[in-house]
This record gives structure tokens, C-alpha cells and sequence, in this order.
């Protein structure tokens, strides 16, 4: 008998991580999960993203990740990482590109098949250091001598919550007219595009969800579901920079983040249409 395929999923505890390691599981594959806290772990995520209670085979458990030598990659065939910087007080270079390398060079260690990463679309062009950084390990990780998987999801689902939170105070705001296209994708539908790549040679690939829409229309979305009027404020570029640099002074991290979201609502982004949910039957659950 064949034995089980194992998949080591690095940010498991993330809105795509989650997803993953449920798609993975339901999959049958033997998910091994690095997180940092189990306990959070097994409860529902940010978003709705599912527990992992009973979806994880091996738990480890470590609050510093560079610290796990190669025993970690012990019969693994494919490593997932969904790991990256959103909103905790953690540096980008550190954890985007620093100990995504240090997972790398664990896993070339032992062999593993292939090393699948969710990055993210126009990383080569994106100025900010989350940019810069995710840039750096997809390179990296195409000059390896293990199979490169590299994954760029348009707009989450959970990143365009904020529109609709915006919204519901009345006012929403983005740069110009709102023209940029993109393809939000819901984290199940990634999930499952990622499984259905995860025995593929290597590659990279630009996925979205199944329909493009403008930035405004997707404010639009937001008002209509709400069944309120819309209220959009465009804000001159050069305001924004402005903002970003006001940051800047007192937190680089945070004006990281801040011009990491702006160049992305600033670049159009759509990746090959995939899955069924709509932004629409999202924001209809959150109302």
C-alpha cells in the first residue's frame, strides 16, 4: 500500500492557511502544521476561515520558526507556505523572505518534491517592503533544486471586508476613479486551485476568483448589499503618498502595509478565473 502523502503547511493559522489545510485534509492528504499557537489554531479564524479541530495530523508547535532544524521535513513530500505579514507586529523581511528561506533550505535539506508558495500579484513592481520581500523569496525559491510552486492570488475575499466595513459607516475612499480590475477569490476557491496544482511540475501562477470587477464596483457591491446609497470619496495620489510618508515617521511597518494596499488598488490585478463564489455572496453573509 502506498503510503499517505504528507504536506507541511507553514502559516496555517492564516486566512489562506486555513483554507489549505482544510482542502488538504478533505484531500487525503497527512497535513503537518507549524503554528504558533494550537489553541488558536483549533478555533474558527478571522473571516469565517475554518478550525483546524481535526484536520491536522502532526502539530508543531514553535513561537520562532527559525529555530526547527530539518527533522521538521521528515517524509514530507510538498511544503505549503501561506506565510507572510498582514496585520501582526512582525517584520516583512523577516518572516516573508527570511524564514520562508530558512524553510526553503530545511526542505532542499531533505529532499522534499515540491515547495508551493501563495505569494502575490505585481510583487516585482510593488515599492513596499511586503512587496520587495515576497519578490525576494520567489526568486530565491526559482533558483532551488526543489520543485518551485508559486501561486499569486488576486484580492482575498477577507482583504476587501474593509470595503464593505467602510461602507457600512457610510463613506468609502479610494485613490482616483476606482478603474483598477481585479478578481477577488475566496479562500476555499484558492485552497482548491492550489490542491489541483500541488503534483504539477513547476510553475507560476496569476488566479482570481470567477469574475472581474473594477475597485469602484466593488464599492458599488458593498453599498448595494447594505442597501444604502453609494458615498465614494476618490483621494488625489499625491495626498495618499502624503499619508504614507506622515506614517513613515512614526511607524515604518505600518506605512509598509499602508503602501503595500495602495499600490495594489493602483495596479490591476487579474489572475486566471477560477472557482464560484462571488464577492456578492460574501458580502451578502456579512450583512
Amino acid at each position: 500500500m502506498d503510503r499517505q502523502q504528507c504536506v507541511l503547511v507553514l502559516g496555517a493559522t492564516g486566512y489562506a492557511g486555513r483554507h489549505i489545510v482544510r482542502q488538504l485534509h478533505d484531500g487525503g492528504y497527512r497535513v503537518r502544521a507549524v503554528v504558533r499557537d494550537k489553541q488558536r489554531a483549533l478555533e474558527t479564524g478571522a473571516y469565517d476561515a475554518p478550525a483546524l479541530h481535526g484536520r491536522v495530523d502532526e502539530w508543531i508547535v514553535s513561537s520562532d520558526g527559525s529555530q526547527l532544524d530539518a527533522s521538521i521535513m521528515t517524509e514530507v513530500d510538498h511544503v505549503v507556505s501561506a506565510l507572510g505579514v498582514t496585520r501582526q507586529q512582525a517584520d516583512p523581511w523577516t518572516v516573508d523572505f527570511l524564514l520562508n528561506l530558512h524553510y526553503l533550505k530545511l526542505a532542499e535539506q531533505q529532499d522534499v518534491k515540491t515547495f508551493m508558495y501563495i505569494g502575490v500579484m505585481n510583487a516585482a513592481t510593488g515599492t513596499s517592503t511586503v512587496s520587495r520581500a515576497k519578490h525576494a523569496f520567489m526568486e530565491a525559491l526559482g533558483r532551488s533544486s526543489v520543485r518551485a510552486q508559486i501561486v499569486n492570488p488576486s484580492a482575498y475575499f477577507s482583504d476587501l471586508t474593509e470595503v464593505f466595513n467602510v461602507a457600512r459607516r457610510g463613506m468609502a475612499f479610494g485613490l482616483g476613479n476606482g478603474s483598477v480590475q481585479l478578481s477577488p477569490i475566496h479562500g476555499a476557491d484558492l485552497a482548491d486551485f492550489c490542491l489541483a496544482k500541488l503534483s504539477d511540475d513547476a510553475g507560476t501562477w496569476d488566479v482570481g476568483g470567477p469574475e472581474v470587477l473594477t475597485y469602484r464596483q466593488v464599492v458599488q457591491l458593498a453599498f448595494q448589499t447594505l442597501g444604502r446609497k453609494e458615498r465614494y470619496l476618490p483621494i488625489p495620489g499625491v495626498v495618499a503618498s502624503s499619508a504614507v510618508w506622515l506614517t513613515d515617521r512614526a511607524s515604518p511597518r505600518a506605512a509598509s502595509l499602508m503602501r503595500f494596499f495602495l499600490e495594489g488598488i493602483q495596479t490591476d490585478s487579474v489572475g486566471a478565473l477560477h472557482g464560484h463564489r462571488t464577492l456578492g455572496e460574501y458580502y451578502a453573509s456579512l450583512r
